[in-house]
């Protein structure tokens, strides 16, 4: 037996523009709370430093501490969730605009020693001609350092020894670039 369904159109829903009428689905929902779960995730993974700097409110704050001092897995889990539950209600721009800037800070921090590690590579293997190219975009590179460095590390691994000369070597790369940016290494 076949059941039949009866629709009742309502004309009033239909004058109403959709907009009113946009409910957030249940995905969206859950993603969202997702998005805090993680974000509650990367406060509590903080350093002491950048923690005491992020612009928190003192509950919240508490609440993290709290979260950061506990070690069993399923009472941090369940701290975390709280805490996401906190940042769901609130304003979170200011705090994900925080760690986008960490994260730009890290991500700088990490080229620059990309950039020293090149260098160094390309000093080593092709010497003289790689000093000379770097001392005519950096003339306030001191020459005499750099190649004694270089010699210095090449020695070091011929006889099969620490890299010491080479870590200093890219030390004095890394100053370098970090007073002003060295250029791009062919």
């Amino acid at each position: 037996m076949a059941k039949t369904i009866n629709f009742q159109y309502d004309s009033a829903a239909a004058d109403t523009p959709p907009d009113e009428f946009a409910e957030v689905s249940k995905s969206q929902l859950k993603r969202d709370a997702l998005v805090k779960r993680d974000l509650a995730s990367e406060l509590i993974a903080l350093g002491n430093k950048q923690f005491a700097a992020a612009p928190l409110d003192e509950d919240l704050r508490e609440e993290l501490r709290d979260a950061r001092k506990i070690t069993a897995h399923v009472a941090r889990k369940r701290q975390l969730g709280f805490v996401a539950k906190k940042l769901r209600n609130m304003d979170t721009g200011e705090i994900e605009q925080y760690l986008a800037n960490l994260q730009q800070d890290a991500n700088q921090i990490t080229l620059r020693h990309h950039r020293a590690e090149a260098w160094r590579d390309a000093l080593l293997a092709r010497g003289d001609e790689m000093l000379a190219e770097l001392l005519q975009q950096r003339p306030d590179a001191d020459r005499q350092a750099l190649r004694q460095l270089i010699r210095n590390a090449r020695q070091e691994a011929a006889a099969g020894k620490p890299p010491a000369a080479a870590r200093a070597l890219f030390r004095m790369l890394r100053d370098l670039d970090s007073s002003d940016a060295l250029p791009h290494c062919d």
